[in-house]
């Protein structure tokens, strides 16, 4: 009981309360929760405004104390998670067409081009005892991983998953105290 109170004090003499225990709690301005974007910092209400922000990841989140609810307010995507007593659980309020014309965009990104350098090597193919038999081969999977990996990363910061979130922060704090 002791050491429960002496961590609960230490946690109000930095300035936040304690994440709230496992329980039917209620979201409200006056408590810290843990970070539903990146899972590793607290999010707090900021002084005299009705929003919370993360200590780790800078987010800042509106909130709904009627449904329980917060909603990502510094992102093109509109993000809601719902909070259930101790944990958080996403809701889906995407866009749906926006969804879909993202992933038919990004499919006819990755896709296309390689398919453009491989149609270009079967038309034109290269001369039979060539040494450089194998580089349409080769370009034409470069350019599909090349390809892949920036829509990818595209996806990544749309829809701003809490891994990447996390990563993304990580390596940026690690650059900055390189000398």
């Amino acid at each position: 009981m002791d050491s429960a109170h002496n961590a609960s004090f230490s946690e109000k003499q930095q300035g936040r309360s304690p994440v709230p225990p496992h329980g039917n709690l209620s979201l409200n301005f006056g408590e810290t929760y843990i970070c539903p974007v990146c899972r590793h910092g607290h999010i707090t209400q900021l002084a005299l405004m009705d929003v919370f922000a993360c200590d780790f990841c800078r987010h800042l989140f509106e909130i709904h104390p009627q449904q329980q609810t917060i909603q990502i307010v510094d992102s093109a995507q509109s993000l809601v998670w719902h909070w259930n007593g101790r944990t958080w659980t996403s809701r889906s309020d995407l866009d749906e067409s926006l969804t879909i014309f993202l992933w038919l965009i990004s499919t006819f990104l990755t896709i296309v081009p390689a398919s453009i350098i491989g149609l270009s090597a079967y038309v034109f193919p290269p001369l039979p005892n060539s040494s450089w038999v194998w580089l349409p081969f080769v370009w034409a999977l470069c350019t599909f991983f090349a390809h892949l990996a920036m829509v990818s990363w595209l996806m990544a910061e749309h829809y701003q998953f809490p891994i990447y979130v996390l990563s993304k922060l990580r390596i940026q704090r690690w650059l900055t105290h390189q000398p």
